[in-house]
């Protein structure tokens, strides 16, 4: 399970952000200042993270992009994030904060696979920060872990964002602006739904 956990009460610079972070033995986010730090992942989590990692790898060959490892930072534009997605891409050549090629500054998709202690940030401050702040961003993607469900935030050519919804492992997910088309069933491989999740969906489908 990923959550953040406040570090310090301290405000911090960007500078003393990075320059703590590229010694640090565990990844920390930076959001407005403050540090927090990033704790471990659930099986599902992990799961969904290989899976949606391998996919889009493979649909990305032999075209100008690339998909990035959760190890990846990427920089709002006012420095006031520095956030680990959990799998970015990036069309053309790379733009990064500095000469250590560790902050990247052009993403074109993001993709996070929420978590109950995380969820409501990534939905509201940090999808807000990256779509103000990140001009190369096109696609906001948020995967839940507990339901196969995906939730896809898309950028028009005329700069309003749309909304789309992808669920059931029937359900095919697409982003468009990679040409990538993903069977739900193969993000969620292996993954384990509780009982109680089950029977919702079972009753839903009874009353559709």
């Amino acid at each position: 399970m990923m959550r953040l956990a406040l570090r310090k009460e301290k405000l911090y610079s960007p500078e003393e952000y990075l320059e703590f972070e590229r010694t640090a033995g565990v990844r920390h986010e930076y959001f407005d200042g403050e540090i927090y730090e990033m704790a471990g992942e659930s099986l599902a989590h992990s799961r969904i993270c290989v899976n949606i990692a391998g996919e889009i790898r493979n649909a990305l060959k032999g075209t100008q992009c690339e998909a990035l490892s959760p190890n990846m930072k990427v920089r709002a534009e006012s420095k006031g994030m520095f956030a680990y997605p959990d799998l970015s891409v990036v069309c053309g050549q790379p733009v990064f904060h500095d000469l250590q090629k560790d902050v990247l500054l052009n993403p074109k998709v993001i993709i996070e696979v929420l978590s109950p202690s995380t969820q409501r940030y990534d939905q509201t401050k940090k999808f807000f920060r990256y779509r103000k702040e990140i001009p190369s961003l096109t696609d906001y993607i948020l995967i839940y872990q507990d339901s196969p469900f995906i939730e896809h935030h898309e950028k028009t050519e005329d700069g309003r964002w749309v909304f789309n919804a992808f669920d059931g492992l029937e359900d095919t997910f697409r982003i468009p602006s990679i040409n990538c088309e993903i069977p739900l069933a193969e993000i969620y491989d292996r993954v384990e739904f509780s009982e109680t999740e089950t029977a919702l969906k079972d009753a839903d489908s009874e009353t559709a």
